[in-house]
């Protein structure tokens, strides 16, 4: 079983427009987020006062709550040093201590403050977090070091704070691993027959359920 795993920081945010002088295209997001100290409350949608803009690719109840391990920032800050990385600089909602998509496998309860969460994909990075940091490989490298971070489902609402542990309450597929995940959506060639042993966790987001599908 996986050790409590720190919560270090909660962020959220709304959406903010970023003009073409800034970015060379007009676009809308809610990338940036600001860390929040006390309590708060988590939805099955989102984290009170996050929103998202697109909420074609984003939000929903597959992915209210987005969690990024702090583990990673060491990696960017090698790769990309021109970058001063702090926590929520992913758009991550939770920031968290020492786990990352090796010890995290689809469908994990956890228990956290007075809410239970579930993991439900891995994190597809678009070109918005590149263009967030002027970085355009970015986007591609998240996807090629697996270091995507993973999306979860509220299963009970509730309150949670930073400084708190999340508790893994039961683990239901642990041959799934959000890395294995990872490397079954960005398989080149196709492997369908790991794309429908995926498909077929009752788990996973419906969305992933469907592109693996096809």
């Amino acid at each position: 079983m996986v050790d409590p795993i720190a919560v270090i920081s909660i962020h959220v945010g709304k959406p903010r427009n970023f003009s073409a002088e800034e970015t060379g295209k007009d676009w809308t997001s809610a990338i940036i987020k600001d860390p929040i100290s006390g309590p708060v409350r988590v939805r099955f949608t989102n984290i009170e006062g996050d929103q998202q803009s697109d909420l074609v690719h984003h939000g929903g109840p597959d992915k209210a709550v987005l969690a990024y391990p702090q583990a990673h920032y060491k990696h960017w800050s090698s790769e990309f040093p021109q970058i001063d990385w702090a926590d929520g600089s992913f758009g991550e909602n939770l920031t968290l201590a020492r786990i990352t998509g090796k010890e995290v496998c689809i469908g994990d309860i956890f228990k956290v403050g007075s809410c239970v969460l579930q993991v439900s994909q891995a994190r597809q990075p678009c070109w918005k977090l590149s263009t967030r940091w002027g970085v355009p490989k970015l986007a591609v490298r998240v996807q090629q070091t697996r270091m995507t971070g993973w999306y979860l489902r509220v299963l009970q609402e509730g309150e949670i704070e930073a400084g708190q542990t999340m508790t893994l309450t039961e683990r239901l597929h642990p041959e799934f691993t959000v890395d294995f995940a990872n490397d079954v959506m960005f398989a080149k060639p196709r492997r369908s027959e790991d794309d429908r042993r995926l498909a077929a966790c009752p788990e996973l987001s419906k969305s992933w359920q469907v592109t693996l599908d096809r």
